[in-house]
């Protein structure tokens, strides 16, 4: 097994094709192999970012444990857990190594975002934050829009170990760094998740991330911060409006056709 694993070193992509088919069925058939054979492809990763720094068949084996990692069971055990992080550094290695490979990696973990369970999600946001560590702030202004659009739906998640992973962020001295650099493309974003949470949340110690992460963003840029509030109000006072005036609506509707069912049995309502 060492020796086919290290044929994915070829410099043939057909022979290293071949090989990625033959390891997916021995993996499949012989399951007192997979520790063995997950461990092998984790030293040769190692062995890749800390020796060598030139291995053929990396992006092969990747594509492979993202086969093994999709087929995991649920609850993870320990040692799947432990094997995710080992592959998260080696992405982080990866981006340090290149940083324009950033972009499409982030985008490929938003594509794939857990949108059902909850734990994998938390993995994920500890996955994004250890890239953005390593992000370059010409990289970070190409996401950064659709990577806070997803900051924001797990902020608002009722789930509150995700929406205490999320607001983590803030905690970081990098990442605020990169955030107060683009406030004003970022709070805007992050706004109305924020405040709506900060008036209905239901677990206080969210509510209290919330207040602190309000408080830095205000802090960062004071008139931004004022207008949106400002258009907030205005905007919910508005939807207050609409909202009586559809259950006005509807009242009318609801003693019209009531009328008109007493009427049907013979009956004149005063």
């Amino acid at each position: 097994l060492q020796q086919l694993l290290e044929l994915f070193d070829s410099e043939d992509p057909r022979e290293r094709d071949y090989l990625k088919t033959v390891l997916h069925r021995i993996y499949g058939k012989f399951l007192g192999l997979r520790a063995f054979i997950r461990k092998q492809i984790n030293n040769i990763f190692l062995r890749f970012v800390y020796e060598t720094e030139h291995f053929n068949g990396v992006a092969e084996l990747l594509e492979i444990l993202g086969s093994i990692i999709n087929g995991f069971a649920l609850p993870l055990k320990a040692e799947h857990k432990q094997f995710l992080v080992k592959l998260a550094y080696c992405i982080v290695q990866f981006l340090e190594k290149d940083p324009s490979l950033t972009e499409p990696v982030i985008r490929g973990l938003m594509k794939f975002w857990p949108k059902t369970c909850s734990q994998k999600e938390v993995m994920f946001l500890g996955e994004l934050e250890e890239i953005l560590d390593v992000i370059e702030p010409s990289q970070f202004v190409k996401i950064q829009e659709p990577l806070f659009k997803q900051i924001a739906k797990c902020v608002s998640s009722p789930h509150f170990q995700v929406a205490e992973r999320a607001l983590y962020y803030w905690n970081n001295e990098y990442i605020m760094s990169l955030i107060e650099e683009n406030s004003n493309v970022i709070l805007p974003i992050m706004f109305s998740s924020l405040y709506r949470i900060s008036k209905e949340h239901w677990n206080p110690a969210i509510v209290a991330l919330v207040y602190n992460v309000l408080k830095a963003f205000m802090e960062m840029n004071s008139t931004m911060f004022d207008e949106l509030t400002a258009t907030y109000k205005s905007d919910r006072q508005r939807e207050k409006k609409k909202e009586k005036e559809r259950e006005e609506l509807w009242k009318k509707l609801e003693d019209l056709e009531l009328k008109r069912g007493l009427r049907r049995d013979g009956i004149i309502p005063t």
